[in-house]
């Protein structure tokens, strides 16, 4: 009722406001040189202390009383400021061009930007993507999820770990999307790097809560990227050669100032590097691993009002494992990967309204595998899980007059979940020969409005309402999903924030506790697992030192979540028993297999930044606590997630020493993980009908007698990663030679524990009457890298 009421009121103010004679400019914000528009560039008033943004595909609209004239700032992080006069006096269409700074400078015009204290919306940050490719990474891989783990609020997992967990949350409750089609495995190299090539990334957005309505479906955070558009004023690219991959870039126009493309690459060489030395250590074995993925994008301008883009992205990983001896054949792997399309029609049907409409679709697919063959007879299994979307929507962009922004849209998309597909051929035993596939299928629908409102000088709100629903089948889920932020200047530096949301979630990620494998499971909410659900409050404050070049937020949250599941104890990712009919017929159903529960996390945050002259970094900081309770797991008592952490530092700094040197460091600390260790094994035989293979471990039913859930914590980590840029102008093009070290002090991070006889890694003696031992196994010491790359 609270949001209803700001709605009215709002729309009350408008139409008392165009009562009056007003006349708007409106137009776009481009770099110069590229013809590549700005998302969020500032335009500033101030005389009146108030100012707008351009929104998702740099398209601004400002209306003021006629006859007025203003001095406007034209403002970007990253590029050089512009001022200009403004008399509105009529409507106009004025298209604004920022040049990249070589150096960013401090700001000479005092108030020419809106700042952290002025901006309404808290938990939001926003990181240049050429900043972001200054930190240090392994193998000199420049990682987008790596660099937003630093940030505060957002908990960095463990080595083999690119998920993000936000605010107590877990990866499936993040909304990670690109060119607004979501992705739902953003992991390459078995978590080590994500799935997104930087040179291809325009803007990174990370929202940790105060969600704006346009935003649903997830519960702990929003990433928001968006592909570059492409040069439409010439012909660019970048190259790049590492120790793990190469890269390539390139993008210019179809027609000049009028239409461009973006095609970007980018493939590891592992296998090739690993082949020779596998074939002469075994020469029937071959193995290897690689990842790719593939960027493309072109868009057009049909004329003055419409716009059309066209955007692609695909990538895979592979590992394989083939071994031949005589007759006898072994063949075992792992395939995962993504695919998304988006086209996007642009069309401004008035100088203050703003219209697009989205066709999308993504695909996620994971598989393994495993073939034993000799001669004639044969044994494979082949198990299957993925997610596919389409998705059709519609969203306006409504700025009446300088003081509001509407915001409204709808969505449609149709969900396909295979959690399993099965296939096993058999000629031991071909009566159990199988074919199972269990897929569900069902329709989300959402409708937002929202109203960025600046009801005084002091006071400004971003109300808004979302409602979604659910159907899957035998079943009809309604939510309706409040959202609230506001922001008042104590001063003109200071402000004081907060923030409500209350957010739906109908999808649902079957975790593993495997480090590093794709094994998690997408799957819906049904008539017998109800959404997730979790409300948001947050409070802060944010204080802008514009003559130092600091900005410092505090911010403190409370979050609570209700209907997350979980597996039951003693389930696994292949939910049941390959060769076993359900209860319920062939369809097996993985709701037999998880336990519903709630969550509580709580915690306070601290970002520190500074920007100015050569030095730019952050310092960020969170204390935070997070617990679940699943009355049929740890015996219905509440207990800490593997990645609660109660301490979690980042420390990320860059010097630019000249225009040919930048010397780059992060140094992270975290409380250790919350582990359940194992106290038992007991053997299990192999499947039947299976011969006797080193394969057929992996498919065994081992029982693992476990202790009390978590209730054991690895040693902290911390880590030291140290990069030199070393940059140099050439006849056609700028050349880098970049040098790294990733854990510079090499300290042994625990990846893992096990418990074993405490003579294991000392004593080749009998250990069958050795006393266990817990041994913490690290996985990367002091790591060198080295890349080239080119741009051109």
């Amino acid at each position: 009722m609270r949001i209803i009421c700001i709605l009215l009121a709002s729309l009350l103010s408008i139409q008392a406001a165009t009562a009056q004679k007003r006349y708007t400019i409106s137009g776009y914000v481009y770099e110069k040189g590229s013809k590549e528009t700005l998302i969020g560039a500032t335009l500033f008033f101030p005389d009146l202390k108030i100012g707008t943004a351009t929104n998702s595909y740099g398209f601004y609209s400002v209306t003021l009383p006629a006859n007025s004239t203003q001095i406007m700032s034209i403002s970007f992080i990253g590029y050089t400021p512009e001022i200009e006069t403004v008399n509105f006096d009529s409507d106009q269409k004025l298209n604004f061009f920022l040049e990249p700074a070589k150096q960013l400078k401090e700001v000479v015009i005092d108030g020419n930007k809106v700042n952290i204290a002025q901006e309404i919306r808290m938990s939001t940050i926003s990181i240049p993507v050429e900043q972001l490719k200054t930190i240090p990474s392994l193998g000199g891989e420049k990682d987008i999820i790596k660099a937003l783990q630093l940030l505060p609020g957002v908990q960095k997992g463990s080595e083999g770990s690119s998920g993000l967990y936000v605010r107590g949350g877990g990866p499936d409750q993040n909304l990670i999307i690109l060119d607004d089609a979501p992705v739902y495995n953003a992991n390459h190299l078995f978590g080590f790097f994500s799935a997104f090539n930087g040179d291809a990334i325009k803007n990174v957005q990370l929202i940790k809560g105060g969600f704006p309505a346009r935003y649903g479906g997830r519960l702990s955070s929003v990433v928001d990227l968006t592909m570059k558009d492409g040069n439409q004023e010439k012909i660019t690219g970048e190259a790049g050669i590492g120790l793990i991959s190469s890269r390539l870039v390139l993008e210019g126009p179809i027609k000049k100032n009028k239409s461009s493309f973006l095609i970007s690459g980018r493939r590891t060489y592992l296998d090739a590097l690993i082949f020779p030395i596998v074939k002469a250590i075994e020469p029937g074995l071959s193995t290897g691993y690689y990842f790719y993925d593939l960027n493309a994008k072109v868009n057009t301008r049909l004329n003055e009002k419409n716009r059309l883009y066209i955007s692609s992205y695909f990538g895979r990983d592979k590992f394989y494992l083939r071994f031949k001896q005589g007759s006898a054949l072994e063949k075992a792997g792992l395939t995962w990967g993504n695919f998304t399309g988006t086209a996007r029609l642009n069309h401004q049907f008035s100088n203050r309204l703003f219209g697009n409409f989205s066709v999308i679709v993504s695909d996620y697919l994971f598989k393994i595998y495993q073939t034993n063959k000799v001669g004639k007879d044969e044994f494979s299994l082949s198990y299957s899980s993925g997610i596919r979307d389409y998705t059709a929507k519609f969203d306006v962009d409504y700025r009446p007059v300088i003081r509001h922004t509407i915001r409204s849209g709808v969505l449609l998309t149709h969900h396909t979940f295979t959690p399993s597909a099965t296939v096993v051929k058999n000629s031991y035993a071909p009566e159990e020969n199988l074919k199972k596939k269990n897929q569900l299928n069902s329709i989300e629908t959402g409708v937002y409005v929202e109203d960025e409102w600046k009801t005084t000088s002091r006071l400004s709100f971003i109300g808004g309402v979302r409602f979604t629903t659910f159907t899957p089948k035998n079943a009809t889920y309604m939510g309706i999903e409040p959202r609230l932020s506001s922001r008042y200047l104590l001063t003109e530096n200071l402000s004081a924030k907060a923030s409500y949301a209350l957010m739906n979630q109908y999808l649902h990620l079957l975790s593993n506790s495997t480090p590093g494998l794709p094994t998690d499971l997408w799957v819906p909410a049904t008539d017998r697992v109800r959404p997730q659900r979790s409300e948001q409050v947050a409070v802060g404050l944010a204080r802008e030192f514009p003559k130092t070049g600091f900005e410092v937020t505090l911010e403190s949250y409370y979050k609570k979540s209700s209907n997350i599941i979980t597996y039951k104890e003693g389930a696994s990712f292949f939910l049941d028993d390959p060769f076993a009919a359900s209860a319920e017929g062939d369809e097996v159903r993985y709701e037999d297999n998880v336990t519903s529960g709630k969550g509580e996390s709580y915690g306070i945050e601290l970002f520190v930044k500074y920007d100015k002259g050569k030095f730019n970094g952050w310092v960020g900081y969170t204390l935070s606590k997070t617990t679940v309770q699943f009355n049929e797991v740890n015996q219905g008592k509440a207990y800490f997630p593997k990645y609660d952490r109660r301490h979690d530092i980042s420390v990320v700094g860059s010097y630019k020493f000249n225009e040919r040197t930048r010397l780059s460091a992060t140094w992270v600390y975290g409380t250790g993980n919350a582990l359940t260790l194992e106290e038992g094994t007991f053997k299990a035989q192999p499947l039947t009908g299976t011969p006797n293979t080193p394969f057929n471990s992996f498919y065994s039913n081992d029982a693992i007698q476990y202790g009390q859930k978590n209730d054991f914590r690895a040693a902290a980590y911390h880590r030291l990663d140290i990069s030199i840029q070393r940059t140099k102008q050439k006849k056609r093009g700028i050349r880098t030679w970049e040098y790294g070290l990733y854990n510079a002090y090499a300290r042994a991070n625990p990846f893992f524990y096990i418990v074993a006889p405490e003579n294991l890694f000392g004593n080749t003696s009998n250990t069958t009457e050795a006393k266990n031992a817990l041994f913490k196994i690290a996985l990367f010491p002091l790591i060198p890298s080295i890349s080239y790359s080119y741009k051109f």
